[in-house]
């Protein structure tokens, strides 16, 4: 085996991950802390894969390894100027290809002692894949439902400042999970970097301490959650029905998209996409509403005749433990949320465990 080639069990053991890949593969997905010195660009990497194509694998390397070595050169002058003699980087690629070993033997013969990734990206991400599978059904999960305004967010961001253990997987989506959930100016990541983000969380909690977690369909927003994950949330017997009151549910709809009356055009496109579900009829009442600026109304609308349906459709066929679910009185815009939190806390501690489970 290559001396300068190290399996991705090593990756702790180095002062600093280097990315040499493009930065549009390093925007899709990275090992997480990795800094990005791409030593072909974008569009370097789209020239050279045409010549090795149209003209030949000969007159790309060659071209390539004038590309490579003027981008390195680069980064040694800048990003890396300040390293200092003693540094240990580990470089990757997509699979431990030429680009890595490059910028390896150079760091190397400057003195660093530089290694690269054995496999790559490549292996990394199968190390993802995998663990996307194995490690959901390793936790015991409590799962927050209730109906769309029920303030499970900010109940499980709660349960979070005052020591439970959660999971905020809209958090590492960004978005709410509903129609209308996309966050303001805040697109969502690559599948493969929620992937990565997601196994970055799991990996940090302790599995012998039950784990929050909002009840979701497979699907938030652009983003699939993993199998091995949706069957263990929905098959748990420990699970806790949020019950607010509808005028709250509406207020809370209101702070949360509001947003929305600022971009009416995107509103309305969101709307018209509910005509095959409502009737056209429904939604022109509903666009006419938006027109208004009439968003309370609206909200209300929406609550009880497009999201309170889907609920009672959906939830009970997907959630297992919700049919022996334990009820709670949730206030979230009108009383202290940490508290609230505190009193769920004390209701799941180990010794009330029968009151959700059956």
């Amino acid at each position: 085996m290559n001396h300068l080639r190290v399996p991705l069990a090593s990756v702790g053991e180095f002062d600093e991950i280097i990315d040499v890949r493009t930065p549009a593969e390093f925007a899709d997905d990275h090992i997480p802390g990795a800094t990005n010195a791409p030593v072909l660009s974008n569009e370097e990497r789209a020239i050279i894969g045409t010549m090795y194509k149209q003209v030949s694998p000969f007159d790309a390397s060659r071209e390539g390894a004038a590309m490579v070595a003027r981008n390195i050169a680069r980064h040694l002058e800048t990003v890396f100027a300040e390293r200092p003699r003693n540094w240990r980087p580990l470089v990757y690629c997509w699979r431990g290809g030429m680009r890595s070993a490059s910028m390896t033997l150079m760091m190397n013969m400057i003195g660093w002692r530089a290694r690269q990734l054995e496999g790559g990206y490549k292996t990394y991400r199968t190390d993802v894949v995998t663990s996307l599978q194995t490690l959901p059904p390793t936790f015991d999960y409590i799962v927050l439902a209730g109906h769309t305004g029920s303030g499970k967010t900010r109940l499980l961001h709660a349960l979070a400042e005052v020591g439970a253990q959660t999971l905020d997987l809209e958090g590492l989506a960004v978005h709410r999970g509903s129609l209308l959930g996309a966050m303001p100016d805040a697109p969502q990541p690559s599948q493969k970097w929620f992937d990565t983000s997601l196994i970055g969380a799991m990996r940090g909690l302790d599995p012998q301490r039950p784990v929050f977690v909002e009840a979701e369909s497979r699907r938030i927003g652009l983003i699939t959650l993993p199998e091995s994950l949706m069957a263990s949330i929905r098959g748990t017997p420990r699970c806790v029905e949020l019950h607010v009151p509808i005028d709250e549910r509406v207020e809370l709809l209101m702070q949360e998209y509001g947003h929305l009356l600022a971009q009416p055009e995107h509103f309305r496109a969101q709307l018209l996409r509910l005509v095959p579900l409502h009737g056209r009829a429904v939604v022109e009442q509903w666009l006419t509403l938006l027109e208004s600026g009439e968003l309370r109304a609206l909200s209300e609308a929406l609550v009880t005749r497009h999201y309170d349906p889907a609920y009672t459709r959906s939830s009970r066929k997907l959630l297992q433990g919700l049919t022996t679910a334990m009820p709670f009185a949730f206030h979230p815009v009108t009383q202290d949320a940490r508290a609230q939190a505190q009193a769920l806390l004390a209701l799941t501690s180990p010794a009330d465990r029968s009151s959700l489970s059956g």
